[in-house]
This record gives structure tokens, sequence and C-alpha cells, in this order.
């Protein structure tokens, strides 16, 4: 029997018209669509007039889950992985799948897309020659010794935030490199996209003023850099 085919499928970041022709004809085509939330996908599904199988494939899911999806693999179906946003297994859900498909010999396609990360790093300013992409910072056990860590760093670094702790997570960086110039963008690509650039302290300053929602890219200039 002829194994099955997993596609990993970047999708817009915000902006929904930001997919490749070539993602929604996967989309359109194969068998499933894995997704973390069903009800975000099906919004981008409907937009493109896809009307396919979703079934939710998170974090809290993914170890019960995998066994299932290898064997539909196996038995010759054709998978999608999709996030919620950007480019599936960055900062995201997938890796494991990945690897136990790798393990049985089952051939995985990446179609190519938007990424947060490197979207930020392009507009930034910043030096792309060499970085470090960090993404979340561990939230409790670990978080002091990466953010001393980081303040050595001489490659731009690249961080993801939510909501909930930029506020928190800038004051840190104020704390522990509070020369470094840093560079803030929220809702990139969607309506309300905005961008601060500045040192910590600088860009603490502004953040009261705003309605402070949306998700956050932070990217911290090398240690040596001037701007």
């Amino acid at each position: 029997m002829k194994k099955g085919e997993l596609f990993i499928v970047a999708t817009p970041i915000g902006n929904l018209q930001d997919i490749s022709f070539r993602a929604i004809q996967i989309l359109k085509e194969v068998d499933l669509i894995l997704c973390e939330d069903t009800r975000v996908t099906r919004k981008l599904l409907n937009n493109y007039e896809i009307n396919n199988s979703l079934a939710s494939f998170n974090a809290q899911s993914e170890i019960k889950k995998i066994p299932g999806i290898i064997r539909q693999l196996l038995s010759g179906k054709t998978i999608a992985l999709v996030s919620d946003a950007g480019t599936p297994t960055i900062s995201d859900p997938g890796v494991r799948l990945i690897n136990e498909a790798i393990k049985n010999d089952i051939k995985i396609t990446g179609i190519p897309g938007p990424n947060a990360a490197i979207l930020a790093l392009s507009i930034s300013g910043l030096p792309t020659d060499s970085f470090v992409f960090e993404g979340f910072l561990p939230q409790k056990k670990g978080r002091q010794k990466k953010l001393k860590y980081l303040a050595d760093e001489n490659r731009t670094v690249i961080l993801y935030e939510s909501t909930y702790r930029i506020e928190k997570l800038l004051n840190e960086l104020n704390e522990y490199m509070p020369e470094r110039y840093i560079v803030v963008h929220r809702e990139l690509t969607k309506k309300f996209e905005e961008t601060w650039r500045g040192l910590p302290q600088d860009i603490l300053k502004q953040l009261p003023d705003k309605t402070i929602k949306g998700e956050f890219v932070i990217l911290l200039s090398p240690i040596l850099w001037k701007q």
C-alpha cells in the first residue's frame, strides 16, 4: 500500500491575503487538515471557499493524537498541518508528529509562507546576517538565567511575547540590558499594526498610553551594535 503524505502549510499571521496559491490548493486537496483551533482555521478556509475536514491538533492533544494520525498516513491519507498563524512547528506544536513521520518513512512536504519572526527581522533595521530565535522565554524556571545569557548576546535576538506578559518582559529588559536598543512589533500585518523602537525605558513610557493587546515580536540589537 502506498503511504500518504504530510504537508506542513504556512498560513497568514493576520492578513488573510498573505497565503500562497500553492497553500490554498493543498488545503483543498488533502484528506484532512490538522489545526490548533478549528474555529480560527475555519475562518481562513471559508474566506477561500475551502470545504475540507478539520481536526484539532494542539499542545494538549499532540502526544495522544499522533499514533492515529500516523496510521492514517500509513494507510495512504494525505494530511496538512497548519497553525493558528504563520509557519507550523515554530513555537507551535508539530515537531513530534514530524519526527514520527520520519521514523515511518512518510514523505513530508513544506509549503512555505508567512513567519512572524522573519517578517519582524526584515523590517527591524537590525543586523540580519546573524541572528538567534528564542521564541517565548520560560515563564518561571530558567527565565532569569536566559535573560542574563541574552544580555551578552552579540547577534540580533528575536523573541515572542503575549499580551499578558509584554509589560513584564520590557521591565526585565530594562533591568538586565537597559542600554540595549530594541524593536517591538505588535499585531504584524493586521489593521492595528504598530512598531516601537528605542531603549526599553523609552518603550515602557509609551505603552501606558496604548491599549496593549495582540501578539508581539521583540527584537534585541547585538550588544555591540550602534544605530
